[in-house]
């Protein structure tokens, strides 16, 4: 109780300093409401800690407070970047930065402030005139050559919170050094620092011109237009989830030339409240009902939904029996690499050098078809800047042909450096068309894949240990995998152990090799000898840790797929059981 007490006395005065003139009338009068409440708990949460500039920026729920996203907070973050710009391009008669925003509530008025204060310490900003996907924010970092970006989504997050991402100058998300020293710089500092009044001859407001360059870029990585010519009629469902996707999706989608685009009418209207669906997530089936419903209406060969800043797609197809089904995020990633892959063999455009990525919680049977077809594939650490900074690590030398991750991330180019559901859409509608014009739906040609290079089911356990017990619980499960590896799992024998921590792995015989990674990460793998994989790791934003499985069977024809699944499934008990969860 005492605890308590002590805390609310540290809450209020922290709220007390936001009742100062540099803050506006509106927030004064929440803080003072907050105050005032006899219950403290919305007052305990909005200053119990100031919202956290992380290594992707900020994130967290609207409002007053130091731990919530509001223009003070998202000022003080573009203040501490604006300063660390200043430091590391002092060489630069003019520094530059484009800055973008989602659909979210006060994402314009957030992105305003930002570039409000970066001109006021003198730097040139790019902004956008209305929403955009996130994947055009990269595109106009590198178009403009800006030194840096600023993105205000929350990406897929509630309709309560909003977020703030912070681009380099390859348009990627920042990487190490540069994301410890913008954390050091914006640490330091205090409202009263913040430059809010802006200069507007430094902000030059962009918009339909560079959609346009961007559109046409995108319609390059189309590798056979001639198959999307046959099937321009592919009847397409798409939903933007309310979100960006609408603003450029729908006019990539013709660009390719598919004339058959249905767009679900009730989510093609802008909200940041998502009133629709319960999360604007696509990997979630929910989100899909009501394009799912179009689809049937019309018998459509595909249905697409984009999250609400349009950097992720999910999708549905029809199975064999003809009933609608989710291919989950595995799952797609396979489809764009193996038909990047195939169809740029078929059509004399590999080179020697192209070389593909996925994350290494990824499904393994990417590197079978890679390994078969002699392309490069590498394996990169969860997190799309990671798969920019391999693109980065090539310039030049080699081509990137495409790379995704098991979360619904894929980028098919790399003149963008962070995912992107507008190129994603339009290749995938290209991959329909090709399924179409061998007589096959999409389920068919995953069904091929799966026959040719091996069945796989990848499944995510969360388990979810809150507070500072659950922080602990998790570091101790950790050590205790790290001093007490299992042997085996569900009887198959561990056959290569992984540690990105000490960035060492193990084979059967004992013997120790070293792991070619940029930095450590806490992670553990298992390979074991049947094929399963187990990967471990602590999820850096949520209280939880994270168990990707992948499961291997023997799939000798495409009917045999749901025996495989059911297989695989009645194993997942059982390896939970084996690792103590």
């Amino acid at each position: 109780m005492e605890n308590n007490a002590q805390l609310i006395a540290q809450c209020e005065a922290k709220a007390e300093q936001w009742l100062a003139p540099e803050f506006d009338e509106q927030t004064r009068k929440e803080v003072k409401e907050l105050m005032e409440n006899t219950d403290k708990t919305g007052l305990i949460d909005a200053f119990y800690k100031d919202l956290e500039f992380g290594t992707g920026g900020l994130r967290g729920i609207m409002g007053a407070g130091s731990n919530r996203m509001n223009i003070y907070t998202v000022g003080m973050a573009t203040q501490g970047l604006a300063n660390y710009l200043k430091k590391n391009f002092a060489n630069l008669s003019l520094i530059k930065v484009a800055v973008c925003h989602d659909c979210r509530n006060n994402s314009r008025l957030f992105a305003e402030t930002v570039a409000n204060i970066f001109s006021a310490n003198g730097i040139k900003v790019y902004l956008f005139d209305d929403m955009r996907p996130t994947p055009e924010c990269s595109f106009a970092i590198r178009h403009f050559g800006c030194q840096s970006g600023v993105n205000i989504t929350a990406s897929h997050n509630p309709r309560e919170y909003n977020g703030y991402k912070a681009y380099w100058e390859d348009g990627a998300q920042v990487l190490a050094p540069h994301d410890k020293g913008i954390i050091d710089e914006v640490n330091k500092v205090k409202v009263a620092d913040v430059k809010f009044k802006g200069n507007p001859e430094l902000i030059e407001i962009i918009g339909e011109e560079i959609d346009k360059i961007y559109l046409e870029q995108v319609k390059t990585i189309s590798i056979d237009p001639a198959v999307i010519e046959r099937h321009k009629d592919l009847k397409i469902v798409y939903t933007p989830l309310h979100g960006t996707g609408m603003m450029l999706i729908p006019q990539s989608l013709k660009l390719w030339g598919f004339e058959n685009v249905h767009c679900v009418k009730e989510q093609m209207e802008r909200s940041g409240d998502f009133p629709t669906v319960v999360s604007p997530n696509p990997e979630n089936g929910e989100a899909l009902t009501l394009a799912l419903r179009d689809a049937k209406a019309i018998d459509a060969d595909i249905v697409m939904a984009s999250d609400p800043d349009a950097d992720r797609v999910g999708m549905a197809c029809k199975n064999d029996k003809g009933e609608w089904v989710l291919i989950n995020g595995n799952q797609t990633c396979l489809l764009f690499l193996y038909y990047i892959i195939t169809n740029r063999i078929k059509t004399g455009k590999m080179k020697p050098n192209d070389f593909i990525v996925k994350t290494i919680v990824t499904t393994e049977v990417i590197k079978k078809i890679a390994d078969k077809n002699n392309i490069e594939m590498r394996d990169c650490y969860t997190g799309f800047k990671w798969i920019a900074n391999e693109i980065l690590k090539s310039e030049g030398k080699q081509k990137y042909i495409g790379g995704g991750e098991e979360s619904y991330g894929f980028l098919a180019e790399d003149f963008v450096r962070d995912k992107d559901a507008v190129s994603a859409c339009s290749l995938l509608a290209e991959i329909c068309a090709y399924a179409k014009d061998q007589g096959k739906t999409l389920y068919e040609l995953l069904m091929d894949i799966y026959l040719e290079y091996g069945f796989s089911h990848e499944f995510t356990i969360n388990v979810v240990k809150p507070g500072k017990s659950g922080a602990d619980e998790i570091k101790a499960m950790m050590e205790n995998f790290r001093t007490n590896p299992p042997k085996e799992i569900v009887g198959s024998k561990v056959v290569i152990s992984k540690d990105f921590q000490s960035l060492e792995q193990t084979d059967a015989n004992g013997v120790v090799t070293k792991l070619d990674m940029p930095e450590t990460s806490n992670v553990l793998q298992w390979f074991c000898e049947d094929g399963t994989k187990v990967s471990v790791r602590p999820s850096g934003t949520e209280p939880k840790i994270k168990f990707y499985l992948e499961l291997k069977g023997e799939m000798k024809c495409t009917g045999c797929y749901e025996r495989c699944l059911k297989e695989a499934d009645a194993k997942i008990d059982d390896i939970k059981k084996s690792l103590g969860l």
